[in-house]
């Protein structure tokens, strides 16, 4: 596997220049792979012609499918039917064919061939949007007008529609489908998402007599404290939502501001019903930055209309200020869905028993007991027991691990992981492994465990149902190298490897979109500043993927945080968003470490935190340590100190 690190021909080209330079003969690229990489490359670019020069020497490779999947691909709109139906039958059951059938199924909607989109459509394994769209247009070509009302689902998405989106909305338009008050719905939910250009097209579609005003428009999206400034008539509806889209322009950045113009005239003139509405954005966006007077706000939209993520903010905002009745007000206002998630369940089952309903929270927490999450294993403790591993371990036989390598899916996915083509080899893998039962997904995990590719062994062992291996969910590679590092640096090495496990998978040449590099996904000035402060020898930028140097960074400023911090939640959140984002995210008093962790404003490092203090649970069991429960380890985060400042060296 010696190439597995390079994405492109050109990055393996690149990469193959230091061996010329230094007179050593570079090693040979085998010439399959090389035009795989190369037809990869053309593809990407959407070349067609240096596709089909790079595809003729690949005839009964592994992954020519992926090859006629690009070049059909590349050309859909100009290829006769007859050949997309022969690849769809010759590939039968794949990841390619479900994925040129949803690419055709769209040039099918473009053309309004129906009788082909209704024949292609339940084949078809993925669920898309704008094949949704098209599916309701099909309906309406055939008369059934009841796809309306179905499709006004559709109209909320706080986001651009895609293609064949806009032309069933365009149907709905000249159908009479939409109000103004819809309009002005949606563009509000697009300003509150910040989707700007979305919003700007959706105004196009109001009545001549309803238009808006362009300049003060600009003004108010552009420049929204200067427009809030100059009072004007508010009796014009497009003047009224300008100056509501101006006041949630500016909530955005300065929600405390905007709490002042609502308390002043500005909320004298707008509607009763505009200025709760407002007061909920506002609530949210003070919520998400932990404003204390975000509580009161949220107190201040009454009963106006809230979303879920509304929802769960008011009940975080509640959590910190300990009001364990609006705790149970707010999810009691959430979608069925919501309802049901675990950290829902597990607050309300908390604030039942705060106030003094046991038997009420005892139901609760049953509810999740025993679920492999944060709150799972935080209801079990609740119910006077921990949550233990699920044993026996459920060993793969090598007849199984044997059939699963010779699935003809994962063979490919492997191919891909060989050759670094990561997104298209996971993508592969999981299409492969969605209809598999316990048995044939741990032998799919071990065939991953196998061929290094850890992060497939773990994601794939973590959806069995009933049969369990949790020594693959949770695999411990290079094991021996953490172990030492933890003891050096003095870190519990179950946390570390809990860590890493939510970092990185164990990916060794795991590389994120900001730049963050291997199993301990360091940045670069903070591998630098890592590397100069504990004196490490002949370090370079190049070695930072080298898993002893990356384990020796990572535990290094691990321990760091640790030390500055003082707690290893603090630490967890500080590894991933920086350690003056953790100590912002403290309140004026202490609070428990789960609300600390469920109030994060980051959704990325609250998820990561809780999942970070879940794996050390299953680690230090399978390690065999001490164990501690999940909530005496979450134990209280220390309140704000007055004047605190954070070393400002550190990245």
């Amino acid at each position: 596997m010696i190439f597995r690190r390079f994405l492109t021909i050109s990055g393996l080209l690149a990469a193959l220049a230091p061996w010329a330079g230094a007179g050593i003969a570079a090693p040979k690229v085998p010439p399959a792979d090389e035009a795989v990489l190369k037809a990869y490359d053309a593809f990407r670019a959407g070349d067609a012609l240096k596709l089909a020069k790079a595809s003729v020497p690949l005839g009964g490779h592994v992954l020519a499918p992926y090859l006629d999947y690009w070049r059909l691909k590349l050309r859909l709109d100009a290829v006769p039917d007859a050949e997309v139906r022969t690849f769809l039958l010759r590939e039968a059951g794949s990841y390619v064919a479900d994925r040129l059938r949803a690419d055709w199924l769209k040039e099918l909607g473009k053309r309004a061939d129906w009788q082909s989109f209704d024949q292609e459509l339940p084949l078809l394994a993925q669920d898309d949007l704008e094949l949704r769209c098209y599916a309701w247009l099909s309906r309406l070509a055939r008369g059934d007008a009841g796809a309306f009302d179905e499709a006004k689902s559709i109209w909320l998405e706080p986001r651009e529609f895609p293609e064949g989106c806009n032309t069933l909305v365009e149907s709905m338009l000249d159908a009479r489908r939409f109000s103004v008050d819809d309009v002005w719905r949606r563009v509000r939910v697009l300003f509150e998402n910040g989707q700007v250009s979305a919003a700007r097209r959706t105004l196009s579609f109001l009545p001549e007599g309803e238009k808006h005003d362009e300049r003060l428009l600009n003004q108010a999206v552009t420049a929204p404290k200067n427009f809030l400034a100059a009072p004007r008539s508010l009796q014009r509806r497009a003047t009224r939502e300008t100056t509501v889209i101006a006041v949630l322009r500016l909530g955005r950045t300065e929600p405390e501001a905007a709490a002042e113009l609502l308390r002043g005239k500005l909320g004298e003139r707008l509607t009763a019903q505009d200025v709760k509405y407002l007061w909920g954005r506002l609530a949210y966006e003070g919520a998400r930055r932990l404003a204390p007077e975000a509580h009161q706000w949220y107190g201040l939209a009454d009963e106006t209309e809230l979303s879920d993520e509304q929802l769960a903010w008011k009940a975080r905002t509640a959590l910190r200020a300990a009001d364990w009745q609006v705790v149970r007000d707010a999810v009691d206002r959430m979608s069925v869905g919501a309802r049901q998630d675990p950290a829902w369940t597990y607050w309300y089952g908390r604030a039942l028993g705060t106030q003094g309903r046991d038997d009420g929270a005892r139901a609760y927490f049953l509810r999740i007991s025993g679920q492999p999450n944060f709150y799972g294993l935080l209801a079990a403790e609740e119910l006077g027991a921990m949550a233990g591993i699920p044993e026996p371990f459920h060993i793969a036989s090598d007849e199984d691990v044997a059939a699963a390598g010779a699935v003809a899916g994962l063979v490919r996915a492997l191919e891909l992981y060989r050759l670094d083509l990561r997104t298209e080899a996971t993508r592969e893998w999981i299409f492969t492994i969605r209809g598999m039962d316990d048995r044939q997904l741990l032998a799919a995990a071990e065939v991953a465990r196998r061929a290094g590719i850890f992060d497939r062994a773990i994601n794939t062992a973590d959806r069995t149902l009933s049969a369990h291996n949790y020594k693959v969910r949770f695999l411990a590679p290079f094991k021996d190298v953490f172990e030492e590092q933890a003891r050096i640096f003095g870190l519990e090495e179950a946390w570390v490897f809990g860590l890493v496990r939510q970092e990185s998978r164990f990916i060794v040449n795991a590389k994120s979109s900001v730049g963050a590099s291997g199993l301990m996904q360091l940045m670069p000035a903070t591998a630098r500043w890592v590397a100069k402060r504990n004196g490490v020898k002949n370090y370079s930028p190049a070695r930072v993927t080298e898993v002893p140097i990356n384990v020796a960074l990572g535990t290094g400023y691990l321990k760091h945080v640790l030390d500055d911090l003082g707690h290893p939640v603090l630490a967890s959140a500080a590894y991933n968003a920086g350690p003056g984002r953790a100590r912002r995210w403290r309140a004026d008093q202490p609070l428990e470490g789960a609300i600390y962790a469920e109030t994060i404003p980051f959704s990325e490092t609250r998820d990561y935190v809780k999942k970070v203090m879940a794996n050390t649970m299953y680690y230090a069991q399978l390690f065999g340590g001490k164990l501690v429960p999940l909530k005496d380890r979450l134990g209280r985060i220390p309140a704000k100190a007055s004047g605190e400042r954070f070393n400002e060296e550190l990245p």
